[in-house]
């Protein structure tokens, strides 16, 4: 067993008394002061986050372009440096090796931003398909890149206030590099967000990071924020997570991702797979669900037929919406049932509840544009 890693800003959070546990190899806050009290903060106000654990790899070199548009499911050509790109890495079967963010910093340089717990299996998808590539370099930065979220409606004037750094010059899914004033050392601003809420990434050096750290939080403009209220934020938006509602066995159509999956490029690493599930029709999609109880069906959990014991699914995220108060859920279900407005059924433990199937997105994002 592999020994369990921490960011930089671990002892912060001991100090700060936070839950810790356990995810993705990182030793991680899941809460402060609570994980409604956080998701709220977020909603109304201000909130911080480190997410120091995610993978930064860096592809440059005269071919990264092409190379970048061979393994990613977006399509990046000709793009503006300061551009951000979501989409997936696939096997060639077409299932999900990872989702992603591609920074444009160059016309020669690109910024992946993959999951902590897939970086050493991302690496090793991104050099296995460079082998052979002689104007493509690969460096995987993760190790030296400590990571920021500052998240919520009132986050571009506390980065401001707090921070000296200006954010409004940026829209939605674009990033500068600049200068952080406290520390006089470069940096990545980026305006992103997994919360539904407008929002900020710094990347920087770990004395960076963690000077930004102490001064968001103490100033008690921005509260200290767990994944675990992050988890409820990004659900309630519809948002997916690797390991959820995208995996190795699941494909990014399946998953409703299709906006991100330009099969009208010339090639990329699963292209002809999507083509045929495309052709086929696909068997099972990723709905919403409204749970007609107060029972919360986690991942897992057995979606049922409306009239008989038949499993046509199952559950990949579920909780009490902390903002719209309803007992909720993603599931991965038999495309016969996806139809909005189909009643199912959901298992939670011994007991069955009637739910009915909605969009996936239960809470409206906030995004600046």
């Amino acid at each position: 067993m592999s020994e369990i890693k921490t960011t930089c800003l671990h002892d912060r959070h001991v100090a700060l008394g936070a839950q810790m546990s356990p995810f993705a190899g990182f030793d991680m806050p899941i809460q402060y002061e609570g994980i409604a009290e956080e998701h709220n903060a977020v909603r109304t106000a201000c909130g911080v986050f480190d997410v120091s654990h995610m993978g930064e790899i860096e592809v440059s070199g005269p071919g990264s372009e092409k190379f970048v548009n061979y393994i990613f499911t977006n399509d990046i050509t000709d793009a503006p440096v300061g551009k951000i790109y979501y989409g997936m890495m696939l096997h060639p079967d077409g299932g999900v090796v990872d989702d992603l963010l591609v920074y444009k910093r160059a016309d020669d340089a690109f910024l992946l931003v993959v999951n902590a717990a897939n970086i050493d299996k991302d690496l090793n998808h991104i050099l296995g398909a460079a082998a052979g590539c002689d104007d493509v370099t690969i460096t995987n930065l993760s190790d030296l890149t400590a990571q920021i979220a500052i998240q919520g409606p009132l986050s571009e004037g506390v980065m401001s206030r707090e921070l000296m750094m200006d954010g409004s010059d940026l829209s939605f899914y674009t990033f500068k590099e600049t200068v952080c004033p406290l520390t006089g050392e470069a940096v990545i601003v980026s305006r992103t967000g997994y919360t539904g809420e407008d929002g900020f990434e710094i990347y920087g050096s770990p004395e960076t990071i963690g000077k930004c750290w102490d001064k968001l939080v103490g100033s008690g403009e921005c509260k200290p924020c767990g994944l675990g209220c992050r988890d409820t934020l990004r659900f309630e938006v519809g948002l997916p997570l690797y390991g959820d509602e995208l995996a190795d066995d699941i494909n990014p159509l399946e998953a409703g991702l299709g906006i991100f999956v330009k099969l009208q490029k010339d090639d990329f690493i699963g292209k002809d797979a999507l083509v045929a599930a495309k052709a086929e029709g696909l068997s099972r999609k990723l709905v919403g669900l409204e749970i007609h109880d107060r029972a919360i069906a986690r991942h897992g959990a057995e979606v049922l037929a409306p009239d008989s014991d038949e499993v046509i699914g199952a559950v990949t995220t579920g909780y009490r919406g902390l903002s719209v108060d309803k007992s909720i859920a993603m599931a991965l279900v038999d495309a016969r049932y996806a139809q909005k407005g189909t009643d199912v059924r959901v298992k939670v433990r011994r007991k069955v509840f009637p739910a009915t199937v909605t969009a996936k997105k239960f809470y409206d994002k906030h995004y600046k544009k």
